[in-house]
């Protein structure tokens, strides 16, 4: 094999490797670079054909020996090939390597073939994609599920679900979608993980109507199909909405891959957990805690091949102990300068680490990615981070100083401090519910401001942050709702004994009769309670993230006498009744606050119950969206004199194009619910906007900017059918045209004659936000029968028994 001792031995020749072996082979430094199979990068090698690869992340420059910018996987491959023979890289192909122990030498490599090999280091860049993530559903062992796409050309005219919301999983589907019709499953409501090319591709395939996507759902299950069927399986899958049943063909699963754990252990590497997605904590030059054992790229939590390439070069550099700094030390750098004029980053990191949980249970590559995607900021002492009520994109980590939160309205005047390395604002990015409290800066307050999306795409990745920032929320709900000012040891007990609870839309969380053994804590999503009235049930209530439920039985002592739904997917922190019991006894202040409430809950189901119009009321309501609504134009019918005034006024103060129709929608009794926004927690629309032109305003109201370039995404997305594509114009609906076409349209609404070359834009409700005298559709209405209310709201005034 050339040296008898080699400086550095590689294994894997897939981006990170292939890198280090050029690098090494460019400097002089005996190498060798070992790869099972007879061709460079497996896992390139193995993307379907023509895939276009991306050079992601675009902020970070490329720092190898070898080449590499966006293209086709086989101009990527034979620019590698290129490299690799250019610099005479020393590669052994076809050569598997089965154990590697440390000597006194440094390394004993054992190969597949029976012949060893000796190094003084080793690069492992063995990558994770031997070992496809499975679905773990019943089923999943049938013929025709597969975790792999070679040829997406193989297959043509079958009907194909991929599941899956990565860039493998967005790439295979688009291909596919070809020759096939295709479903792809995504488990959230975006693509927060794919990169921003594949995010647009996915987005536009799904607007032209060549991919139909699945949001908000999982595999449940998959069944072989009937004898004689037209399909060959069916795929169950768990949506927001319920139960939805899929007939396919083949199930094509791209949900990442987990690392070759066993090897890796054996070789001497530690693991910081059991988590079988779990990566091998590194330093900051790759090293392992085996001393002189290096993991680069996939295997040490990063697989963007641009970072797999820096870290190939880095550590060959590290190892000839050649000063080099990472590649995106000059931006992290830059950013630092906020907390000193010539910043250590490596320092600052460790910094970071040690001083707040949620960046201790990062990595440092991890760190340094959520920190270039985040911003920092110096807010004055007593200025306004935000007021209670408004509408957040972002979670608080506080670097520096302190801020203030005020308790609520039943502790006016009073705040609690938060400290550096705490976070704030969890709950409105989870559960896309307005802000619960003010904030305000302390003195010399620096601030990491970490946008949503990086935040969600954070806590899909990584489980300790997850599991961190539900105790964060689990806490201050605790504290909002029951220890109100009370030192965060009291919380202890309670979130200890707390448990992470999912519902499906329309299951039941608890049901009438059974033992009252749990009070929840709602962390995203909505809850109907409702009560037996004779043979039916009657909702009585309806409760949004952040408000809790179930403590009424608890305290009395008797079996549950209502149900709790999930109105929409929801998520719950659990809590014992004795725990949520002991609290109560500790605390008369809690325990006073908590049996008023009791009181009221029980006088408002009384009248309900007595009613029980009402509750069907609140039902109605449900179905229409208003377990996810934040304001919603509710008309009266009966006092509703048909005038239209109120799609006039719309039409008048936005461009001519209404963004109401008055006699769409659904009624119930009086109550008629009309087509217009329902502003919701989560915006449908919002998640699929390619310029990103769909936002949320400080009050809660969902808008659209002029970026918009018509693409039709939102208009698809949205389930209530709230957003149309109009034209601008400066023409008044005459009279005629309004009788003849109504909804006062601008020209060529539903009737398609556009002036030509006018540029269409997706129109909605913005609850009218720059209008300082409020909604235009509720003021024109003469009578008083159009009113615009938020869900919570609405339900207190049926409760009352009138508007």
């Amino acid at each position: 094999m050339g040296f008898r001792i080699y400086d550095i031995a590689i294994v894997g020749s897939g981006p990170g490797g292939l890198s280090a072996a050029c690098r090494a082979a460019e400097m002089g430094d005996s190498h060798i670079l070992f790869e099972a199979q007879p061709h460079l990068s497996n896992t390139i090698f193995r993307y379907q054909k023509g895939k276009h690869v991306m050079a992601e992340p675009a902020v970070l420059p490329l720092r190898a020996s070898a080449g590499f910018e966006a293209g086709a996987r086989e101009q990527l491959l034979a620019r590698w090939t290129q490299d690799v023979a250019q610099h005479k890289v020393n590669v052994r192909f076809r050569t598997e390597v089965s154990a590697i122990r440390k000597s006194a030498s440094g390394f004993d490599l054992t190969l597949t073939d029976g012949s060893n090999c000796q190094a003084r280091h080793v690069v492992l860049a063995i990558g994770v994609q031997g070992n496809p993530r499975k679905m773990d559903v019943p089923g999943e062992e049938l013929p025709h599920v597969q975790y792999q796409l070679d040829d997406p050309d193989e297959y043509r005219g079958e009907v194909i679900v991929v599941v899956g919301a990565g860039d493998a999983a967005i790439e295979n589907a688009v291909a596919l979608a070809r020759h096939n019709t295709v479903h792809i499953v995504n488990r959230k409501g975006e693509f927060s993980r794919a990169k921003d090319g594949n995010n647009q591709l996915i987005l536009q395939a799904i607007e032209r109507g060549k991919v139909q996507c699945h949001y908000h759902s999982a595999p449940e299950a998959i069944t072989a199909a009937a004898s004689g069927a037209n399909r060959r399986m069916v795929l169950r899958l768990n949506s927001r909405d319920g139960v939805v049943d899929l007939r396919c063909d083949r199930i094509i699963a791209r949900l990442g891959a987990t690392p070759q754990r066993s090897f890796v252990e054996a070789c001497g590497v530690k693991f910081p957990n059991a988590d079988p997605a779990a990566v091998p904590q590194v330093s900051p030059r790759y090293e392992s805690n085996v001393s002189g054992l290096y993991l680069v790229g996939a295997l040490a939590g990063y697989p963007l091949i641009k970072q797999a390439m820096n870290q190939g070069y880095e550590v060959v550099e590290f190892i000839g102990r050649r000063p080099v700094e990472p590649a995106d030390e000059p931006l992290l750098r830059r950013k630092l300068k906020v907390f000193s004029a010539f910043p250590d980053v490596t320092l600052f990191l460790d910094i970071l680490a040690d001083r707040s949980p949620i960046f201790g249970a990062m990595n440092r590559l991890q760190l340094r990615e959520l920190l270039l995607e985040s911003r920092f900021s110096e807010p004055k002492p007593d200025s306004k981070i935000y007021e209670a009520g408004d509408y957040g994109t972002a979670v608080y980590v506080i670097m520096a100083g302190n801020v203030f939160v005020q308790l609520g309205t039943q502790s006016p005047g009073k705040q609690r401090e938060l400290k550096a390395g705490e976070i704030f604002g969890e709950l409105a990015v989870i559960s896309g519910r307005p802000r619960t409290a003010g904030v305000t800066a302390g003195k010399r307050c620096v601030l990491l401001e970490v946008p949503r999306r990086t935040m969600l795409k954070l806590l899909a990745a990584n489980e300790a942050v997850r599991a961190h920032v539900d105790r964060v929320f689990a806490t201050r709900a605790l504290d909002r709702f029951l220890l109100q000012g009370e030192d965060d040891d009291q919380f202890t007990p309670v979130i200890e004994s707390a448990v992470l609870c999912q519902f499906k839309a329309g299951e039941d969380i608890y049901a009438h009769g059974q033992a009252a053994d749990t009070v929840h804590l709602i962390r995203s999503g909505s809850v109907a309670l409702s009560a037996r009235s004779g043979s039916r049930d009657v909702v009585l209530q309806y409760l949004a993230a952040g408000q809790y439920f179930g403590e009424v039985d608890v305290i009395l002592g008797t079996a549950r006498s209502q149900s709790a739904k999930a109105a929409i997917k929801t998520e719950t922190i659990c809590i014992s009744a004795q725990t949520f019991l002991d609290v109560l006894s500790r605390h008369p202040k809690t325990q006073a606050a908590v049996r008023a409430r009791f009181q009221q809950q029980m006088q408002q189901r009384m009248r309900l119950e007595s009613d029980p119009e009402r509750g069907e009321r609140i039902d109605f309501l449900l179905q229409q969206g208003f377990g996810e609504a934040t304001d919603a134009l509710l008309i009266d019918e009966s006092l509703c004199v048909r005038c239209d005034q109120c799609e006039k006024a719309c039409a008048a103060t936005h461009g001519n194009v209404s963004r109401l129709d008055r006699e769409a929608g659904a009624t119930f009794d009086n109550l008629h619910v009309p087509t217009s926004c329902r502003h919701c927690e989560h915006p449908h629309c919002m998640k699929d906007c390619p310029p990103d032109a769909i936002r949320r305003a400080p009050n809660g109201e969902v808008y659209i900017e002029p970026t918009c370039i018509g693409c039709g995404n939102c208009e698809r997305n949205c389930p209530y059918g709230v957003i149309q594509m109009g034209v601008k114009t400066e023409d008044q609906p005459s009279l005629w045209r309004w009788l003849l076409l109504g909804k006062g349209m601008a020209p060529g609404d539903e009737v398609h004659d556009y002036p030509k070359g006018a540029a269409k834009k997706a129109v909605k409700c913005d609850m009218c936000k720059d209008r300082p005298s409020g909604p235009a559709c509720v003021q024109a209405c003469p009578t008083g029968a159009a009113i615009r209310v938020g869900p919570e709201a609405f339900f207190k005034v049926l409760a009352r028994g009138g508007r």
